[in-house]
């Protein structure tokens, strides 16, 4: 049981004082619109309907955040490697115990018995089933019961309220204003009122032009057909990995998303021959399966791809697949967070209905056991093709998952995420207005989350030129996708950044002057670097296609830093860990190909433009593994 009640065993006897009587503060407000995604408010929640309410609890140490990750991560840092443990993470984050009586207090003097209260075990959460209507007077809000065309319904609440002394004790409390936009793309998996990540769409998910690739390519044709060679041969991948038993690499995938083994095979006796019969680890998480009853582009396109280049890339190295999410719930982040950290991890705690799956699944044919919370090991490097548009989270949800990837640095893996294959637009193609609320024909530029957050890194995408070759510079992704990038409207500029993002703000101001991006200066900018996302080989339900995406450029990184990663352990040393302070270090400089052409329009604008240094195009670059080694090996 990872939750206790909240007892006179865990706290001190609060002191007998009168009651706050402090006014109600708005806390959240709901980030986007459902309305404009074809959601309707449809009536009143049932007074009666019980509720699992989620209260996060402020952290201790939150401002020591990133000073932490600079001691552990920046090369220059005497503490370079020295990653905290697990334990140690939640030690240091831990909410103090102010925080967690006053929550309490608040909660036991609005009528709440002390009985129905749980904990979480890192004191993160308190849990709490109510009705409504102990909701809407606890919270000061009204509970609507949103439908779609399709029967999908959702609940939510526009805003909701806490005493004004609580603000600094509570994140976020779930569920109440956070909205999953996205309806069920296919039928027959309109089973449940909520999808998630992995739900076919024609908005996510790598592109395909549908092209058969019928010649056998070679290096003459990168600027046609990306390989394994291709790939080789543009960022000097000439390593192979000893230190496979020691290192880890992680791909994460969302049920119903999921590789072929005839595809992997497939790829594998054109391209990597030795690794026909070579199948990933599954950590099937929350229940997941590696479904094959769906088989097309829209269920298997991004798992083969991640898989085929993932591992012909890093071979031998052993892939883990976080396949995450049951059929019938799915999954959000949140999902594959818990099971990688046992200290974010909440049962029945902090994952929100509207964003995750919640478990165990009472849903017919769903998993019933609980969520998995901790059930492997952090990989030291992780990559994520998915993501979601910034517009559609509040900033405090935002943060709270923000920190976990923090943490996760803290502790030696890195985070590479996807940043978006529409440019300066979100997902499909849509942009906002002036108050930062998605509209058709929108205006303002609509950067990608958790590509956004400054504790992953975010990964671009870039393209041989037509009629160039792999000997040639590359330029910014402009065929079928634009290499996703820009300026947050919720992260502040990180220091590991600061000098690159001003110097191009400074030297390359963008020709914006109508309120089109956050132009600050004190914006978080991403992406961090890139790699080549167009024209890819896949072997994809028993053919070859062409896909293109960032979807493909983050596992690419990802098994480049894998290959850096097994230097380092083979020689004794630590992982590299949360990466951004390193590549925008001047001592690694060198080590990543500049990309001075191409844009990523969108939002009626041809978006920003790839120049000299960093740019929210292609970041610092594309990796260069050979020169990346040697600085590597270098560090302690």
């Amino acid at each position: 049981m990872r939750f206790v009640v909240l007892s006179s065993l865990l706290f001190a006897v609060l002191a007998v004082a009168a009651p706050h009587r402090s006014t109600h503060v708005v806390h959240e407000k709901r980030a986007a619109d459902p309305e404009f995604h074809g959601w309707v408010q449809d009536r009143r929640l049932e007074s009666g309907k019980i509720l699992p309410m989620r209260f996060g609890l402020s952290q201790q140490n939150m401002h020591r955040l990133e000073e932490m990750l600079m001691e552990v991560a920046h090369p220059e840092s005497p503490q370079y490697g020295q990653h905290y443990t697990a334990a140690e993470i939640i030690d240091l984050f831990a909410p103090s115990k102010e925080t967690i009586e006053s929550v309490t207090h608040w909660l036991t003097e609005s009528g709440i018995s002390r009985e129905r209260l749980r904990l979480s075990a890192n004191k993160g959460w308190i849990h709490l089933n109510a009705t409504a209507a102990e909701v809407e007077d606890l919270l000061k809000a009204e509970y609507y019961v949103y439908t779609y065309p399709s029967g999908d319904e959702q609940i939510g609440c526009h805003s909701y309220s806490v005493p004004a002394h609580l603000t600094e004790h509570i994140d976020l409390i779930k569920p109440t204003v956070h909205f999953n936009h996205r309806p069920i793309a296919n039928s027959r998996l309109q089973r449940r009122a909520t999808p998630k990540l992995g739900a076919p769409s024609k908005f996510t998910g790598p592109k395909t032009t549908d092209q058969n690739v019928k010649i056998t390519p070679s290096l003459e044709t990168c600027d046609q057909f990306i390989t394994p060679d291709c790939l080789r041969a543009l960022y000097s991948i000439n390593y192979k990995p000893v230190a496979t038993k020691k290192n880890t690499y992680g791909i994460v995938e969302f049920t119903p998303q999921s590789f072929l083994a005839s595809d992997l095979d497939l790829f594998f006796k054109n391209f990597s021959s030795s690794q026909v019969g070579t199948r990933p680890i599954p950590i099937l998480i929350d229940g997941a399966v590696v479904q094959t009853t769906n088989q097309s582009f829209d269920f298997n396109g991004e798992s083969d791809l991640d898989l085929e280049y993932a591992m012909s890339l890093t071979n031998p190295q052993p892939i883990t697949l976080l396949q995450t999410g049951d059929l019938v719930e799915g999954a959000g982040f949140d999902n594959w967070l818990d099971a990688v950290d046992g200290s974010f991890c909440t049962f029945e705690g902090g994952d929100d209905p509207t964003q995750d799956g919640i478990y165990p699944d009472p849903l017919p044919g769903g998993f019933k056991g609980h969520e998995s919370c901790g059930i492997v090991a952090p990989p030291h490097t992780v990559s994520v093709s998915y993501l979601q548009d910034e517009s559609t989270v509040t900033a405090k949800f935002g943060n709270r998952q923000c920190t976990e990837y923090a943490k996760l640095g803290l502790m030696g893996t890195t985070v590479f995420h996807s940043s978006g294959d529409n440019g300066v637009a979100g997902n499909g193609g849509i942009c906002l207005n002036a108050q930062l609320q998605p509209i058709e024909n929108g205006t303002v530029f609509n950067p990608g989350f958790p590509a956004s957050c400054p504790f992953v890194t975010a990964v671009g995408a870039t393209q041989v030129n037509p009629g160039s070759t792999v000997n040639d510079p590359e330029g910014a992704c402009e065929q079928v996708i634009f290499s996703g990038g820009g300026f947050s409207n919720i992260f502040p500029l990180p220091s590991f950044q600061a000098d690159a993002v001003k110097s191009f703000l400074k030297e390359h101001p963008p020709p914006f002057n109508n309120g089109e991006f956050n132009n600050s200066g004190n914006a978080r900018a991403f992406p961090d670097l890139a790699a080549n996302g167009a024209n890819y080989v896949i072997g994809i339900d028993g053919e070859f296609e062409l896909v293109f995406g960032t979807s493909a450029s983050s596992p690419v990184v990802g098994s480049i830093i894998t290959l850096v990663n097994d230097a380092r352990i083979a020689v004794g040393k630590r992982p590299v860990g949360f990466l951004n302070p390193l590549i925008y270090s001047s001592s690694f400089k060198v080590a990543f190909n500049d990309i001075t052409s191409g844009g990523n329009q969108g939002c009626g604008t041809p978006g920003f433009t790839a120049t000299k240094g960093w740019d929210p195009v292609t970041g610092v670059g594309t990796p260069n593994l050979t020169k990346l080694l040697t600085l590597a090996l270098r560090l302690p």
